[in-house]
């Protein structure tokens, strides 16, 4: 019984450890959860500011799409904190790729191209399932920074509250955390999303 005891954490030692847990969380996750609350709500920015995306709230875990890169690899294992400098993505959805999906496709680079500095914080991924003739003989010469992804075999996706690839193609947008926390549809301009992400990645110490 004696041993039993001494071997028990005191309850100094407890506070302690939980202490350096909460730290470690404020560490790493502090500089996101400001950026965001500050984004969307405009705190400390004298401006203020509206986004023009749509706002997935909560946010979803990326996790929760199933897709996984040509050689196997799951998507959210490219974002968290134990990844060194991960990125921000676009990743356009669609079950088609009509013109629409290629409107979206074309937006997502330009835009991309258009942060200048900050472009290699955001890389691009695509989930289209069946892709015309056409365009998959010229998608690694016009989208060759757009890596394609699919489903996990025997696995269905469950999309954020709102999309339906299967109606029509979105743009998500995925934090460094795995968290898709916004979406742009056709009826968004390329204007639009430049200005959300600009002022995104001016707020975020991370990514």
């Amino acid at each position: 019984m004696a041993d039993e005891t001494e071997d028990q954490p005191s309850p100094e030692r407890v506070r302690r450890g939980r202490r350096m847990v909460l730290l470690l969380f404020a560490i790493g996750f502090g500089p996101m959860i400001l950026a965001t609350v500050m984004y969307y709500t405009g705190w400390l920015n004298p401006a203020g500011h509206s986004n023009h995306g749509l706002l997935v709230s909560p946010p979803v875990p990326v996790s929760e799409l199933k897709l996984e890169g040509p050689r196997g690899e799951a998507l959210e294992t490219r974002f968290g904190p134990q990844i060194k400098d991960p990125d921000w993505l676009l990743l356009i959805v669609a079950q088609n790729c009509g013109d629409e999906c290629q409107q979206l496709l074309y937006l997502a680079r330009q835009v991309n191209v258009a942060l200048g500095k900050n472009a290699d914080r955001l890389s691009r991924a695509a989930w289209v399932e069946q892709v015309p003739e056409d365009l998959a003989g010229s998608w690694n010469s016009e989208y060759p920074s757009m890596g394609r992804l699919k489903v996990r075999n025997g696995e269905s996706p469950d999309w954020p509250p709102g999309v339906d690839p299967g109606e029509a193609p979105e743009i998500l947008v995925i934090d460094p955390f795995g968290n898709i926390m916004m979406r742009y549809t056709t009826e968004h301009s390329g204007k639009e999303m430049l200005e959300d992400l600009k002022h995104l990645l001016k707020l975020s110490q991370i990514g």
